[in-house]
């Protein structure tokens, strides 16, 4: 297997727009891709277009209905229908949403093809990582759901375990309903407790169903919740389940929407926080994942100067060996970029500054604390039923 990583990249995924007063702006991806460029990593990575996802394959996940739908949606925005999620305030309808979907979903797939073929060991689509989309309808900003494609086409080309990991803010829910009797895919969920937040999904009591009953873990933390709990919490978690079913490939979401100045949630998480979960991803696939098979997607995050080019810039240097010095400053050309296209002063440095630790859930818990009783939750609710101690 080739040691190098793919980006997978085609200037069209900008296309998908919602339009100018939507949260979901496209700006934050030619800006990331204009970050991972000024910070050197185009020489780490190959980048790579991939074709767009056709009716087959989105088929692996999508009802044919629902994609028509979505094709009509396409060509006028006008007649949208709002059973299908299209035309509604979170997905209005959009001249070439088809298009511009099918063509992130095609990244995604091709990212997860040469992982499993050996043509690369990590693939990142930071475009992708639209995690909410149904089966037969749109939701949450997301029209055809990437992450599960990637997934259900790692199971066509002949995959017995895929582990799928979300730590984005908001509840993995179209992904975890893909694959919630399938006892071939591990889903597991950190987000903010839907008591709090869109999808209201999410609970702990959320463990999959039939032959995959204990196959989807969800960890739903408290509200303001900051660097170290979200680590403790992810470690207290994913490496024993990941140790324990052993994946043959390795599917994250690294929604950057978790960051303290996200405008659509309350959690505290800072870029040197999420930069340390990327980099626990990365060392799980290299320590339990049949060949360190890695597929790294975006997600949300709506701070689409401060936070989410860097969050990303991160995440590919991560992925392709080549980490980015977190206290390196950020390149003038690109904070040039940033004020031309947005008028906003872009970040000085790599770093919000901080040096997260945690500590570890083997040291023991405190009963009384929150995101604790969280942890315990998940653990209690699901552990068991893999024959694991919670």
């Amino acid at each position: 297997m080739s040691g190098h990583a793919w980006l997978m990249w085609d200037e069209a995924v900008t296309g998908y727009d919602f339009g100018p007063d939507h949260p979901m702006d496209p700006v934050r991806l030619s800006l990331t891709r204009g970050l991972v460029r000024a910070c050197g990593l185009d020489a780490a990575v190959d980048v790579v277009a991939a074709p767009s996802a056709g009716d087959s394959t989105l088929r692996l996940v999508h009802h044919q209905d629902y994609v028509d739908a979505v094709r009509r949606a396409s060509l006028d925005p006008r007649g949208a229908e709002p059973a299908y999620g299209l035309g509604t305030v979170d997905d209005p309808a959009f001249a070439g949403m088809h298009e511009a979907s099918a063509l992130i979903a095609g990244q995604s797939v091709g990212a997860a093809e040469a992982v499993w073929r050996g043509e690369c060991a990590h693939a990142v689509n930071f475009a992708g990582g639209l995690h909410h989309a149904m089966p037969g309808a749109a939701s949450g900003f997301c029209v055809y759901n990437d992450a599960a494609l990637a997934v259900a086409r790692l199971l066509e080309l002949g995959a017995e375990r895929v582990a799928y990991v979300d730590v984005d803010v908001h509840h993995g829910d179209g992904v975890q309903a893909a694959f919630w009797e399938d006892p071939r895919v591990l889903t597991v969920s950190l987000h903010e407790h839907p008591r709090t937040l869109f999808p209201q999904t999410g609970w702990p009591e959320e463990t999959g169903a039939g032959a995959g009953e204990g196959s989807a873990v969800n960890v739903a933390l408290p509200a303001g919740t900051g660097d170290e709990g979200w680590l403790r919490a992810f470690h207290a978690v994913v490496p024993e389940l990941l140790a324990d079913f052993r994946p043959q490939a390795l599917v994250t979401q690294h929604g950057a929407d978790t960051h303290f100045e996200d405008p659509l949630a309350h959690l505290a998480v800072s870029l040197d926080a999420q930069r340390a979960v990327q980099a626990s991803c990365h060392d799980l696939a290299h320590e339990y994942v049949d060949g360190g098979r890695w597929i790294a997607l975006g997600g949300g995050g709506y701070a689409v100067v401060d936070v989410v080019p860097r969050c990303w810039t991160h995440l590919v240097g991560i992925a392709a060996h080549a980490p980015v010095d977190p206290e390196s400053l950020v390149p003038a050309e690109w904070r040039d970029e940033v004020y031309a296209r947005t008028r906003q002063l872009g970040p000085g440095r790599m770093t919000d500054g901080r040096k997260p630790g945690w500590e570890p859930w083997e040291a023991g818990y405190d009963p009384a604390d929150r995101l604790d009783q969280a942890v315990l939750a998940t653990r209690k609710a699901v552990f068991p039923l893999r024959g694991l101690l919670a």
